[in-house]
């Protein structure tokens, strides 16, 4: 998609950019060396429609970089606020928290992470996989407790080896996935809203199908009205007392109300969980399940993907401002 054809001079010699996200090292340098950037974190704790509206007095700001996610949601009320705005970068991949619709119907156009992402979080989800189903986690806090000698030989854990693997969404993070736990000799399954063409794995219409064939379940897909608690009650009964989840896409994904209950009652065998529905904040009933591994939603994010995503956010927005298409443009279904 191409961007806006020309952009007004800025007084400082460098177009505005309105950054919504903290950003420090390399791509705060990046972005300050090429913009005159206005950091909403940096304004003093204005809210942010005012910081918005008056960010537009002088020198009206045409683009944004915004979060993936983090309680800021660019939507009409966002776009009304700022009506100078034509692009919008998230440095995520997932889009929820950006209104497609309504930013292609004011002109807005939107470049999210693309690919970045896709190798970490698929590495991360079969760490996740591994750590929960080998119990690397909880025997590592049995030997630093001094348990081992007291107690004896850690209980068995169940090996990955062969798991029958239903993938929610195969997608470019689902497809990484897959071909990492086909070398582990797993079968996969999927879902998604149709069959994919190019490959051979089982596709089922509905993710109750899918959880009663697996073994495993792995969420990967967007969050959406269509995928919204995807993962529910009766989807969690038919993966069963030796099934295990593995969540690394949003955790609105799943009813996190329903995983607390069949974890606790056991109608399920353990999760590893990097997202959940009111972040950063994490059930508390969590902390005292060794079945149950954790992380911050940091899947996507190392030094090499943080490297590869300030060289691609610096480029789209460098893009736009030189009216050429974006390098990873997103489009409403």
């Amino acid at each position: 998609m191409a961007a806006a054809a020309e952009t007004p001079p800025s007084v400082s010699g460098k177009p505005p950019l309105l950054l919504l996200r903290r950003t420090t090292g390399r791509l705060a340098a990046a972005l300050r060396s090429r913009f005159q950037v206005l950091s909403f974190h940096d304004s003093g704790g204005a809210p942010l429609h005012a910081f918005l509206a008056a960010s537009g007095a002088s020198d009206p700001p045409r683009a944004a970089l915004v979060p993936g996610g983090g309680g800021i949601a660019v939507d009409a009320a966002f776009l009304d606020a700022a009506p100078h705005l034509r692009c919008v970068v998230t440095t995520s991949v997932g889009t929820d928290h950006i209104d497609l619709a309504e930013c292609a119907r004011r002109g807005v156009v939107v470049a999210g992470a693309g690919g970045i992402f896709s190798a970490d979080v698929a590495d991360h989800a079969v760490g996740l996989l591994i750590d929960v189903l080998r119990r690397v986690s909880a025997a590592d806090r049995y030997a630093r407790r001094g348990l081992w000698p007291v107690r004896g030989d850690y209980p068995l854990a169940s090996k990955l080896s062969g798991k029958r693997v239903g993938i929610i969404g195969l997608g470019r993070i689902g497809s990484s996935i897959a071909k990492r736990l086909q070398a582990f000799g797993c079968v996969i399954h999927y879902y998604s809203r149709r069959p994919k063409e190019t490959v051979s794995f089982k596709h089922f219409p509905d993710v109750t199908g899918l959880a009663v064939e697996s073994d495993v379940l792995v969420v990967a897909c967007a969050l959406n009205d269509q995928t919204r608690h995807v993962v529910n009650k009766d989807v969690l009964e038919a993966l069963g007392k030796d099934g295990v989840l593995v969540n690394i896409a949003r955790g609105g994904n799943v009813d996190e109300a329903a995983m607390v209950r069949a974890l606790k009652e056991g109608e399920i065998a353990g999760a590893g969980l990097d997202v959940f529905e009111t972040e950063p904040a994490v059930p508390p009933e969590f902390f005292s399940m060794d079945n149950v591994v954790l992380t911050p939603h940091d899947a996507a994010f190392t030094t090499e993907s943080g490297c590869d995503l300030c060289d691609l956010m610096v480029t789209n927005l460098e893009a736009f401002f030189q009216g050429k298409p974006l390098l990873t443009p997103v489009l409403p279904d």
